[in-house]
């Protein structure tokens, strides 16, 4: 595992409590209050989109996304997740917003059920695979959702088509420093090996196994069930969705992308988490001076920010988006 890989482990790590394992949708679900407390909603006609998921595979920019989609004619929110991640890590978003957003949430290149191709995995690749995606669906101008390495993505979409991105939130970003452009490298000469998982007893005899070594590697509220949501039994036993060869191309094709942030003309909002170091208060500082228009938030919790503390994400989120 290369240095930086590890670098950043330990800080998505930082500050996570022991907790049991949880998937990912049951620590969502927690956000919404209970049912005896929720207001009665008379009975009526159902609103197109309230409660349907479309899932289809679309085409888009050379690769097949696989994509959850409500399929309504509400404005859209399109939601893209951090590395080893897929678009159900989002299912609380969608629960939540669902009424007033189109929530467009794909697996992106390289993970969960979408195309795996050997090619470049640089952000100015990832973001065309967003645009070109919000041009199929029809669903521009978008709300944009980022979390973590679309942190470094959805910049970059947002400074080169304004016309398609109507807001900007960026969960905890990633860092968006790196070379000018992409390396050069070949995709054929990146190895088929996640750097994060070269030591990992891959793969899982079983999904219990899985469960017990990833709550030891990553001991908190949301990791393990975040990693057990692309958790698919092969042959061979229990392995993750995501290609690792993506994984690694995702480090090689690593670019500036923080050159893009002055760039973007749409409203930003950062939430930075206080107890991880993947965006520190120095990195929100240069964001916030490159970008000219960005409400900041700062929420004490871990870096999957929006499943540990979807109550406090919501609430920035929805009193940004009624300034927006």
């Amino acid at each position: 595992m290369s240095s930086s890989r590890r670098r950043f482990l330990r800080l998505v790590a930082t500050g996570a409590a022991a907790a049991a394992v949880a998937p990912v949708g049951a620590v969502a679900r927690a956000a919404e209050p209970p049912a005896k407390s929720r207001p009665k909603t008379p009975p009526g006609p159902a609103k197109p989109g309230a409660a349907f998921l479309k899932r289809s595979m679309v085409r888009a920019n050379g690769v097949d996304l696989f994509v959850r989609d409500t399929a309504s004619d509400l404005p859209a929110m399109l939601c893209l997740h951090g590395m080893e991640g897929r678009g159900e890590t989002f299912t609380g978003l969608i629960a939540r917003y669902r009424e007033r957003y189109r929530i467009i949430a794909p697996d992106q290149r390289g993970h969960g059920l979408s195309g795996r191709p050997v090619a470049r995995y640089a952000s100015e690749d990832m973001a065309e695979d967003a645009h070109q995606l919000l041009l199929r669906l029809r669903a521009t101008p978008a709300i944009v959702v980022a979390h973590s390495l679309s942190g470094r993505i959805a910049p970059v979409l947002a400074a080169r088509h304004p016309e398609a991105v109507k807001g900007l939130v960026l969960l905890d970003p990633a860092p968006g420093d790196g070379p000018e452009r992409p390396a050069d490298t070949a995709p054929e000469k990146i190895p088929d090996q996640d750097p994060m998982t070269t030591d990992w007893p891959l793969p899982y005899a079983s999904r219990e196994e899985a469960l017990r070594d990833l709550g030891q590697r990553f001991p908190g509220p949301v990791y393990p069930g975040f990693f057990a949501e692309s958790l698919a039994e092969t042959v061979a036993g229990y392995d993750f969705m995501w290609s690792g060869r993506a994984m690694a191309a995702i480090h090689e094709y690593r670019q500036d992308t923080d050159r893009m942030l002055p760039e973007i003309r749409c409203p930003v909002l950062l939430v930075r988490a206080t107890q991880t170091q993947v965006c520190t208060p120095e990195r929100a500082g240069k964001i916030r001076s490159l970008v000219r228009n960005c409400a900041y938030v700062e929420i004490a919790g871990g870096h999957m920010i929006y499943l540990e503390e979807p109550g406090e994400t919501f609430k920035a989120l929805d009193e940004w988006l009624a300034r927006t």
